[in-house]
């Protein structure tokens, strides 16, 4: 029963976004706006809750994560090839850093329970197999792309 309301949340969470609609990232379990930490919109991850283009902290086209607004090869961080996700432009088995499986995100390339990093529960990211409040990582206000989802998950976990 938790196994089937994990992968029917991980498809809600993982639904197409539309164009120009903005996803907030908040601190924890806040929806406060001053505790947004980040805006996805139109595929690309703003500082905080702005929408100007010197505050991209990512840009994600198709199933590639550069830095900033970029789209050089050189700034490419991740790039995604079914539901993991690869160091740079990387193909190499050994640079898969996370998989995600039925609303999981695991380190590497692992699917063992102890190498769970993060579970999402209604639109809410928890550290491990946690749905404790106190290991809420960041809640998100809509629907993301994986793609967005790991370019949030990025973001939170190395730029903020």
């Amino acid at each position: 029963m938790m196994k089937t309301a994990l992968v029917l949340l991980s498809l809600f969470l993982f639904l197409p976004a539309s164009a120009g609609q903005e996803v907030r990232v908040y601190k924890g379990d806040s929806r406060f706006l001053n505790d947004v930490i980040f805006t996805v919109r139109d595929g690309k991850v703003y500082k905080g809750r702005s929408t100007y283009i010197s505050d991209i902290q990512l840009r994600i086209d198709k199933d590639v994560i550069y830095r900033g607004n970029s789209t050089f090869l050189s700034d490419i961080i991740l790039n995604i090839k079914d539901k993991e996700v690869y160091k740079g432009r990387s193909n190499f088995l050994s640079d898969i850093l996370w998989t995600m499986r039925d609303g999981y995100l695991y380190q590497g390339r692992s699917v063992y329970r102890s190498d769970i990093v993060a579970n999402l529960i209604d639109g809410k990211v928890y550290r491990g197999t946690s749905s404790y409040r106190s290991d809420l990582l960041f809640t998100i206000d809509g629907p993301l792309t994986f793609q967005e989802f790991i370019a949030v998950w990025y973001a939170v976990n190395y730029i903020y």
